[in-house]
C-alpha cells in the first residue's frame, strides 16, 4: 500500500525582529520544569570536594616516596633498595625519561592544552553572547578562540619539550614549535579536504568554497603562527626548568618479569 503525506503551511506576518524571535524559548516560563541551580551546585561541590581529599590523600601517602627517590644516588644507574620497592617504584627512575618521537609528544601536548582552553572559551562565549541569532557565530567564534589560545599550545609545548634538556639548550627547539603549529590545522584541512570532495562528487550544497579556506589560512598565518611562536619563547624562558616530581636514573632499567 503506498500512502502519501501532505501537510499545509500557513504565513502570518510578524513586526518582530529577527534577533528577538528566539526569546520566547529562552524564557524560563516557556518550559515546563525549572532548572533546580541549588541541586547542580550541590552537586558539583560535592565533586569538588570529593576531588579534594582524594587528591589530598594521594599527595600525604606518595610526599616521603617523592622525597626519597628525588634525592637518593644512584650508582651505576641503579636504585638502592630494589627488593623493596614494588609496583610503580621500580620504574620511578625511567618514567620521565625523554621517550621516543619526543617532538610529536610535546606538539600533542600543546594542542591538547590548546584544545581546553579553545573548548572553555566557545562555552563561555555562547553563554555571556548570542551565538545563535548568526547561524555562522559558532564557526567564527571557533576560529578566534583558535588563533588567540594559539600562545597557549606554543607556550605548553615549548615549556615541556626544554625540560627535557635543563639546564641543556634544547636542541631542535624550533621543529618542535613548527610542528605545534601546523598539527591541528594540518589534520582539520586533510579532514575538510576529503569531505568537501565528497560533497562535491554528489553535488550537495555543503560544499565550502575555495574563499573560506584561504580567509582561515590567512587567519593562520597572522595570527596563530606568530602567538605560537611568542608562545613558544615565553614557555623556554619562563617555565623550562625541570620540575619532575622524580628524577631520572642515568641508565635505563629494564622492565621487571611479570611474577
Amino acid at each position: 500500500v503506498r500512502i502519501e503525506f501532505s501537510y499545509i503551511v500557513e504565513w502570518k506576518k510578524t513586526n518582530k525582529p529577527f534577533e528577538q524571535r528566539f526569546n520566547r524559548y529562552l524564557d524560563y516560563s516557556f518550559f515546563e520544569h525549572q532548572i533546580h541551580w541549588f541541586s547542580i551546585f550541590n552537586s558539583f561541590m560535592m565533586v569538588i570536594f570529593l576531588c579534594g581529599l582524594v587528591s589530598l590523600i594521594l599527595m600525604r601517602t606518595l610526599k616521603n616516596d617523592y622525597a626519597k627517590y628525588r634525592s637518593e644516588e644512584v650508582l651505576d644507574g641503579m636504585d638502592h633498595g630494589f627488593g623493596d620497592d614494588s609496583g610503580w617504584k621500580q620504574v620511578h627512575g625511567d618514567v620521565f625519561r625523554i621517550p621516543n618521537h619526543l617532538t610529536l609528544y610535546t606538539a600533542c601536548y600543546g594542542t591538547g592544552m590548546q584544545l581546553i582552553f579553545l573548548v572553555f572559551g566557545v562555552i563561555m562565549l555562547a553563554i555571556l553572547g548570542s551565538l545563535y541569532v548568526d547561524p555562522g557565530a559558532m564557526v567564527s567564534a571557533a576560529l578566534a578562540c583558535y588563533a588567540l589560545t594559539s600562545i597557549v599550545a606554543g607556550y605548553s609545548s615549548g615549556s615541556l619539550y626544554n625540560q627535557y634538556f635543563y639546564p641543556k639548550p634544547a636542541p631542535n627547539w624550533i621543529r618542535c614549535m613548527l610542528l605545534t603549529a601546523i598539527l591541528l590545522p594540518m589534520a582539520c584541512f586533510i579532514v575538510s579536504i576529503g569531505l568537501n570532495i565528497i560533497s562535491w562528487y554528489f553535488n550537495t550544497i555543503s560544499v565550502v568554497p575555495m574563499k573560506a579556506f584561504v580567509w582561515i589560512f590567512g587567519i593562520w598565518l597572522l595570527f596563530a603562527a606568530p602567538l605560537t611562536v611568542l608562545g613558544t619563547v615565553l614557555g623556554r624562558h619562563w617555565n623550562g626548568a625541570t620540575k619532575f616530581p622524580c628524577r631520572v636514573n642515568a641508565l635505563p632499567r629494564q622492565i621487571p618479569e611479570h611474577q
